[in-house]
């Protein structure tokens, strides 16, 4: 008998319709990503490549490109505990509770030629036994990149670290992975090295995946975020609709290198991979935080969700990072780190970081401690600094716009309909100039001013205006000015505009009133971003603005009769005539020159006619700069703006319209000032004073209205 807890059951119990219980299933991990450790690819023979020393100088002042720049990111995943470091050397065993090593191994010449040519393989392999005068040479004349016999086996090394550390995290190896490699690779170009790189690590890598894990690995995004803009694999893969190119660079109008505009917005791919390239190009330095997160949450992310990675490959360049001197931004690791855990939201979180650029080491160091610690599961360090800078907000508006032709994402509150040809369409700046110049004529009597051009613009026809008689006044106003804003509440998806909700905000008209009443003579000048009709003919509109300022002094202005002139540049238009005062003798008749900057660029006066311009030109100027203006930020270390920038306020507005109407009074009074601290001068030097020309003749006998004979504007 079977005893139970001690009670002897009475019969044995039936099975008759008893459910058959089946064992349970073997346990599984419920976390299977989570219980993965982060890799880690770190060796120190790295450090082999250097630059070879040929002068003192060399050791007071080593290559940005340090062969301690691995070194110090592995030194500083170690003192914070995520690594076991035995000995700082990275020889040994790497590994801990956290992390995990992927030993680096040398490229093979089958995964490099998969992007790059075998010229270029056969170069970098004779360095390892070229004589110290031949790689010096070769150094002397590479494209900022040096070699010393171990670059060849360092590069290999560096390559192959990245393919084993891609190829980890996509086996599901590791959960993610860094890779602390160098040298970097993203300037690397399919036919030759560049920008301090051999091979392009992350472009062979890339092309290794997607072809022995065809199934696993369909789409690649890379993700770039060195302060350079990543030509080498652009190149390599714009013409690919698996592989997405994603930049955030430094670009400054093509000037930062590497150079040219291939970087630019519009860059877009071509072929069947037209889409599938982003470049984000900052149009100056000092980026940070807010402007990186920005971009991410407008642009860069939706653009990746959609496309939908199956491995995202970051080419994480520190070189944004404060204290960097060739980067010259301010991205922080808490900024890093919340990037990095973006990121982390795609392709099932199959993530590898690479280092590309970063010359601060203790810059690169912190940085790349703060993408490790979010790789491997924290949570990143809150931002300080949330806002993004009006140019980060402008350029990333640009990309969603030309982006918008392939991204569903992008679409949202963008025209991306081709546009018909005229005359069914009509820019609205030329209908408000138009608009303009009707009643500057009804209340001001106010006419086009006769150009000669060398060209065709429905946005010339009113460029010039003038009051009657202008050329015999005492005194003459020249306001050159951008369109007027406008105001509106765009549709959120469409982005179409409705007129009633619409409104032309002119504040300039209240300088012209002023100057009416005063008896001035009056030269309105406008200045539009775009010429209309001549999109597509390379025409550069400040050098335009800039000769045409030129013609109207040497043809009108200088041959008029004032003794005083005030110029007034609003917006861009104001580089027009700062260029003018440059380049012409003018101190004795101007006056005044005010600047009403707001948030867009301050013009330096360049002093072609002697070295004392710049001294004239600060105590003239008068220049206005909304309360947001990039040159008052912390970044640029609180010093006040250099001479030749004239004198620069600080004003409490934001807006264009704001400035002009809120500045009104003190702009008028510091015209007006020094407009009679001039006819005080003029009495005291008697009434028969005449002016002549640069010839000795006077202008009597001038007739208004004859357009003199000059070269046309161009």
């Amino acid at each position: 008998m079977v005893i139970t807890n001690g009670i002897a059951p009475t019969s044995a119990p039936s099975t008759v319709g008893t459910p058959t219980i089946s064992p349970p299933p073997p346990i599984t991990d419920p976390l299977p990503y989570v219980s993965l450790k982060t890799g880690l690819c770190y060796d120190v023979r790295m450090r082999y490549h250097a630059k070879i020393v040929t002068n003192a100088y060399d050791y007071t002042d080593p290559h940005p490109e340090d062969p301690r720049r691995v070194y110090r990111i592995y030194k500083a995943l170690a003192e914070a505990g995520l690594v076991d470091m035995k000995g700082a050397s990275g020889a040994e065993h790497i590994g801990g509770k956290l992390m995990q090593h992927i030993p680096a191994r040398e490229a093979t010449k089958e995964e490099v030629t998969l992007v790059h040519e075998i010229k270029h393989w056969d170069f970098i392999e004779r360095t390892a036994s070229m004589t110290q005068d031949e790689l010096v040479e070769e150094t002397d004349n590479g494209d900022s990149v040096y070699f010393n016999n171990e670059s060849w086996f360092c590069a290999k090394l560096s390559c192959g670290g990245v393919i084993d550390t891609c190829k980890a995290v996509v086996r599901g190896d590791v959960k993610n992975a860094i890779a602390v490699v160098r040298p970097p690779g993203h300037h690397a170009e399919p036919y030759k090295p560049a920008g301090f790189c051999m091979f392009n690590n992350v472009a062979v890598a890339s092309r290794v995946i997607l072809k022995e894990f065809p199934e696993q690995v369909k789409k690649i995004l890379i993700l770039d975020w060195d302060i350079h803009h990543g030509n080498g694999t652009q190149r390599a893969f714009y013409n690919d609709p698996n592989v997405l190119y994603i930049s955030l660079h430094r670009y400054d109008n093509g000037k930062f290198y590497p150079g040219g505009t291939f970087g630019n917005y519009d860059k877009v791919g071509e072929g069947p991979g037209e889409g599938r390239n982003v470049n984000i190009p900052w149009p100056c330095g000092g980026m940070g935080d807010g402007d990186y997160i920005y971009a991410f949450q407008r642009t860069v992310m939706p653009i990746a969700e959609e496309f939908g990675p199956d491995l995202v490959i970051l080419s994480s360049g520190f070189d944004a990072a404060p204290g960097d001197e060739l980067g010259e931004c301010f991205v922080s690791p808490a900024a890093y780190g919340h990037m990095t855990h973006m990121l982390k939201s795609l392709a099932h979180g199959k993530l590898a970081v690479v280092l590309e650029g970063g010359y601060n080491l203790d810059s690169i160091a912190t940085s790349a401690l703060g993408v490790t610690k979010v790789l491997i599961g924290d949570a990143p360090i809150p931002l300080t600094n949330v806002y993004a800078r009006p140019e980060a907000v402008q350029t990333v508006d640009k990309v969603s716009r030309t982006q918008a032709r392939f991204w569903k994402c992008m679409k949202i509150g963008h025209m991306i309909h081709d546009l018909p040809e005229a005359p069914a369409v009509e820019r609205l700046q030329d209908i408000i100039r138009r608009y303009q110049a009707s009643q500057l004529f009804a209340h001001f009597s106010m006419t086009k001013l006769p150009i000669f051009r060398d060209r065709i613009s429905r946005s010339f026809e009113d460029q010039v205006l003038c009051t009657p008689g202008f050329q015999s006044a005492k005194t003459v106003v020249v306001i050159v000015h951008d369109p007027p804003d406008v105001w509106t509440e765009p549709d959120p998806v469409t982005g179409q505009i409705s007129l009633h909700d619409t409104f032309v905000m002119d504040a300039e008209i209240k300088y012209i009133q002023w100057a009416h009443q005063k008896g001035y003579g009056v030269v309105d000048i406008n200045a539009p971003a775009v010429f209309t009709d001549q999109e597509d003919e390379g025409y550069n509109v400040q050098a335009a603005l800039q000769d045409l300022c030129l013609y109207v002094w040497d043809n009108y202005l200088d041959l008029s009769d004032a003794r005083n002139f005030v110029f007034v540049g609003v917006g861009e238009a104001c580089g027009g005539h700062v260029y003018l005062l440059g380049h012409r003798e003018v101190r004795e008749r101007v006056r005044a020159a005010i600047a009403f900057a707001g948030a867009k660029t301050v013009f330096p006066i360049v002093p072609i006619m002697d070295e004392f311009i710049t001294d004239w030109y600060y105590k003239n100027s008068l220049v206005l700069t909304s309360s947001n203006h990039p040159m008052w930020e912390q970044s640029n270390g609180g010093k006040n703006p250099r001479k030749k920038y004239g004198n620069v306020q600080k004003t409490e507005y934001e807006t264009m319209n704001e400035l002009l109407i809120g500045k009104y009074s003190d702009v008028i009074a510091f015209a007006e000032e020094d407009i009679e601290e001039s006819s005080s001068e003029e009495e005291d030097a008697g009434p028969d004073r005449k002016r002549l020309k640069n010839d000795g003749s006077s202008d009597e006998g001038l007739v208004d209205g004859v357009i003199p004979t000059s070269a046309a504007i161009m």
